[in-house]
Parts: C-alpha cells; structure tokens; sequence
C-alpha cells in the first residue's frame, strides 16, 4: 500500500451504464467520500456512484 492510499484510503467509484467502473477521487474519511457520491448521486444521469476502502472490492 502506498502512501496516499494510508492517507486517502476512501474511494468514490463510479460504475457507467456499459458496466465499467472508475476511480472517481480518493478522500481520507468515509464520511467525505460519500458526501462526494451523493452529490454526482443527484445528478440526472445513468450512473452509479459508491464509496468502498482502498483494497476492498464490495458494490452495491
């Protein structure tokens, strides 16, 4: 593990409509990650949005 990732370790990721997924930015709380997340959320678009821990994989 790299040295931003102990820093940042919460990541946004956003999943687009053909199934691939992107790192969208890194942030060193949960908690400022998912206001992140939430705000792309309420755009009108077909994507997904979700915060995981650098080094876990789960999805919504």
């Amino acid at each position: 593990m790299s040295d931003s990732a102990a820093v940042l370790p919460w990541l946004v990721i956003r999943q687009d409509i053909n199934g691939s997924t992107y790192r969208v930015g890194r942030y060193a709380t949960q908690e400022e990650a998912q206001k992140v997340a939430d705000r792309f959320d309420t755009r009108e678009h077909q994507q997904l949005y979700w915060v995981e821990r650098a080094g876990e994989t789960a999805r919504p």
